[in-house]
């Protein structure tokens, strides 16, 4: 168990602080708690609440009773580094690139639409699209599909709308049944590329359904995938082994530039995979069984770094 005295100085100075402005808050409020914790730092704070003397003075006299739950932040990691779920928005906004100067919306290629004829992924002679379609209501209520149901459903959601919109213009569509793939969308979407009127008309929904389909079709979508699978297996392999034998199934996956093949993770990758257990494992038992396993993953990320014949600029940061 972690008291306040195996805290840093620091550590121990800023919950004597906090502790205190929470005795403050309770005490205008008139409360008499009960402190429940999740987590290490939260038993902490909550042990000196009970125990602080002039909090104990005040719970004599007070005449309300409150319930207040201390939560670590530690899980908030989990969400900036997980792949949760089967959700296509997610993967979107994580695959397609940024649209510059906006952190929350992505680029979106649009010559597909055009009759120019590019192999370049980077082309910049015609405006990207993007996800933001305040003005289309269809492009709206796709969108929503996309945050609420699984991938499969988002995408049979995408070709639906599609094809009532190329009905409503008149264009020879031919509804097919079955499995929605990306080929078939971009199909549907080459109806509209010589009708100005019907492109004019639906923009914001293609825009939308051409995002779909550069999504399904980036290999980072099939990482994502290796990914969330790799999660749900540590998160099941955590609530029944301890920690080192969770990193020693870790171990030989990392591999060097030269033995890594498109399907291996590559360094940066590791550290997401890293950031994701260390959240969701909560304490860790110490131990030389600990130590061993951490040092040896310390060793093979620092070879397999060293390796790189041109390190990322958050490798280069690392080093």
């Amino acid at each position: 168990e972690v008291g306040l005295a195996a805290l840093p100085a620091e550590l121990r100075a800023a919950v004597r602080a906090l502790v205190g402005d929470l005795d403050s808050l309770f005490t205008a409020l008139g409360l008499r708690e009960e402190n429940f914790a999740v987590g290490a730092l939260s038993r902490v704070v909550a042990a000196e609440l009970a125990s602080y003397a002039p909090a104990r003075n005040r719970r004599r006299t007070a005449t309300s009773k409150a319930s207040v739950i201390f939560v670590d932040r530690t899980l908030d990691l989990v969400g900036a580094v997980g792949h949760h779920g089967d959700n296509l928005a997610e993967k979107i906004l994580s695959v397609l690139p940024k649209l510059p100067g906006h952190k929350t919306d992505v680029m979106v290629n649009m010559v597909e639409l055009t009759a120019l004829k590019t192999t370049d992924e980077s082309c910049s002679i015609i405006a990207p699209g993007c996800l933001a379609q305040p003005n289309d209501p269809t492009a709206k209520a796709l969108w929503e599909s996309f945050m609420n149901l699984k991938q499969k459903e988002a995408v049979m959601e995408a070709r639906r709308h599609l094809v009532e919109a190329a009905s409503r213009e008149n264009l020879p569509i031919k509804m097919s049944m079955g499995e929605v793939t990306p080929e078939q969308l971009s199909s549907y979407i080459q109806l509209f590329k010589n009708n100005l009127k019907a492109l004019e008309s639906h923009c914001g929904l293609l825009q939308l359904v051409l995002a779909t389909v550069q999504t399904l079709k980036h290999p980072q979508t099939s990482k994502w995938d290796n990914f969330l699978a790799f999660e749900r297996l540590l998160l099941q392999t955590i609530g029944e082994s301890e920690m080192p034998s969770v990193l020693n199934q870790l171990l030989p996956m990392i591999k060097s530039y030269n033995e890594r093949t498109k399907d291996d993770y590559a360094c940066e990758d590791f550290f997401v995979l890293l950031i994701y257990i260390y959240s969701v494992v909560g304490e860790i038992k110490c131990g030389k069984e600990l130590d061993t396993a951490e040092r040896e993953v310390k060793k093979a990320l620092i070879k397999a770094i060293c390796d790189e014949p041109e390190p990322s600029p958050f490798l280069q940061k690392i080093a």
